[in-house]
């Protein structure tokens, strides 16, 4: 596992994202005082996650066909996806947040 830094806490404000140009290119969301971090581009097309509109519910639209994905697990909620997205474990630790990388990534 590979741990990177991805911003200080105070860096993203509740209910935004922002994209990290990392290898897969990651989504960092800040919803509902969490952190969640998903693969930047949608399952169906290609557009980047970061772009989205992102729900109270921690889910986050799709900018480019509107199909919808859980935060928290990838899942893919409605058409025209129907892959989910990779998630990625998010630490918060001294004022960092931190996204955990598969090896090899």
């Amino acid at each position: 596992m590979k741990r990177i830094h991805a911003c200080s806490v105070g860096a993203l404000p509740e209910g935004e994202a922002l994209r990290l140009d990392t290898e897969p290119t990651i989504a960092l969301f800040h919803v509902g005082g969490e952190y969640y971090a998903i693969n930047d581009r949608c399952s169906h097309g290609n557009a980047s996650m970061s772009e989205g509109y992102i729900d109270d519910d921690a889910t986050v639209e799709c900018p480019l066909h509107s199909a919808n994905f859980c935060l928290k697990t990838g899942k893919a909620l409605c058409m025209p996806a129907t892959e989910p997205l990779q998630t990625y474990l998010v630490t918060v630790s001294e004022g960092a947040v931190f996204i955990d990388l598969p090896e090899g990534a």
